[in-house]
């Protein structure tokens, strides 16, 4: 339970969150232009990406290491792709989005948390983008959802909780310490392979297996997966994940809030 100082600590960060919508969009509109900057494809890449890994992992899981995953691999690899390329992409912008702009950062007051949430909110476009793919993918192979995939926004709300919670801590991490950046591409590749993105960590047995249902993104993109392809509801893990979150969400606002102050002096 928060104490009443800590409800008015948010009540405050989030109606200064309100008050600079308009920045956050303006900030976002900024950001999703300059992505896609003298590029030939555009927002192509966020479709092309995807398939190429999706096509890489189907040679090896259907032809090296056959695996059954209960539908066509194509299907299951991009769905996790999918919403792990988000996860990935929100993180790996985040994690140098105060550094990036030091003349705002030290010169402008505003809610800094506006860059680590303008990174989110941009590969969420991209996440949308590439997920017109996926429809036509299960089009193609004939995957119906069923009815649980209404409750495919509490899945995405999730995800996107998850994703602002870690990139506010990143961002917050890499100002203060430039090691960060560097160790965050190392950690986000073994942290892909330590998700069900592209197999079933369930399959993983012993203290390994145990160890890797801690991690809070196998059980959203399985969540992602149950509602989309498997026509079923999310598993009670996906609750708790959920719920732990929002904790992590709240507690990282707060924390950036708190820590603000120091943000000039270290740039």
């Amino acid at each position: 339970m928060l104490s009443w100082k800590a409800m008015n600590n948010l009540r405050e960060v989030v109606a200064e969150q309100w008050e600079y919508r308009e920045l956050l969009v303006r900030m976002t509109a900024r950001d999703l232009l300059l992505r896609y900057k003298q590029t030939v494809m555009g927002f192509g890449w966020a479709i092309f990406m995807p398939l190429v890994n999706t096509a890489i992992f189907s040679v090896i899981f259907t032809r090296v290491a056959a695996i059954d995953v209960g539908m066509p691999y194509p299907v299951y690899a991009f769905c996790g792709l999918v919403a792990w390329n988000f996860f990935s992409s929100a993180l790996r912008f985040s994690v140098t989005s105060l550094t990036s702009n030091p003349s705002l950062v030290t010169k402008v007051y505003f809610p800094r948390e506006i860059f680590p949430f303008s990174a989110v909110l941009v590969s969420l476009v991209d996440f949308a983008v590439s997920s017109l793919v996926l429809v036509a993918l299960m089009w193609w192979y004939h995957v119906a959802p069923g009815w649980p995939l209404l409750m495919l926004p509490l899945v995405v709300l999730s995800l996107v909780i998850f994703t602002a919670a870690t990139a506010l801590l990143l961002a917050m991490g890499n100002l203060f310490y430039r090691d960060v950046k560097y160790l965050f591409e190392i950690v986000i590749a073994f942290w892909m392979f330590a998700t069900s993105v592209v197999y079933p960590i369930g399959r993983i047995g012993g203290r390994l297996g145990l160890l890797l249902t801690l991690n809070p993104m196998t059980h959203i993109i399985d969540a992602f997966r149950a509602v989309i392809l498997e026509g079923r509801a999310p598993n009670p893990a996906f609750a708790i994940t959920t719920a732990a979150s929002i904790v992590a969400f709240v507690g990282a606002w707060l924390l950036f809030h708190a820590a603000e102050f120091e943000f000039a002096e270290n740039l």
